[in-house]
């Protein structure tokens, strides 16, 4: 694995779900189900370097964009395996050649454990911080996938730009009447 550090104060972007957009920071959402890089009960944060990854990534495969509360970051991160090196320097273990595969399908389709998921587990095993990865939904795009519970560990740092208070507070705010 090749690890990297962003550089203090990078500029990361999210768009959330509406409902939490109360909890910016937590993880939780990514939490519920999984994700690509993390199993169902582990907290991420899922990222972007670029405003437009963010929202292709909310947007999937759909045709419209869904409501959304996009939201910036400010962040310093060290020591987080990158993807984008893949094919350079010491040679990675095989497992890293199936990053891509569709999690997903694997996880809920086939009930097959996805293979992101073991690669997630040498990942926190190394004690790392996250992974920088190409975007499978933008493909000149960059995500960056942070586990929530390796901040403040390390000089790890990340906060949410909101500089007037506007996000919700909890989830009460997405009541329906």
């Amino acid at each position: 694995m090749i690890l990297v550090d962003l550089p203090a104060g990078q500029t990361l972007y999210r768009a959330h779900t509406p409902k939490w957009a109360s909890q910016p920071l937590s993880g939780a959402g990514a939490a519920v189900q999984g994700g690509r890089f993390n199993r169902p009960g582990i907290p991420a944060l899922y990222l972007s370097l670029e405003i437009e990854t963010a929202a292709a990534e909310y947007q999937q495969t759909s045709p419209l964009l869904p409501p959304a509360t996009l939201c910036c970051y400010v962040a310093t991160l060290s020591a987080l395996v990158d993807l984008r090196q893949l094919r350079v320097g010491a040679p990675w273990d095989p497992l890293w050649q199936d990053w891509r595969e569709d999690w997903r399908a694997l996880s809920f389709d086939q009930h097959v454990e996805p293979p992101s998921w073991v690669l997630s587990d040498l990942v926190r095993a190394q004690g790392c911080t996250g992974i920088i990865f190409p975007s499978q939904a933008r493909p000149q795009g960059t995500n960056v996938l942070v586990y929530t519970d390796q901040l403040g560990l390390n000089g790890n740092t990340l906060s949410v730009h909101d500089p007037t208070g506007l996000l919700p507070r909890n989830f009460a705010s997405w009541g329906r009447d």
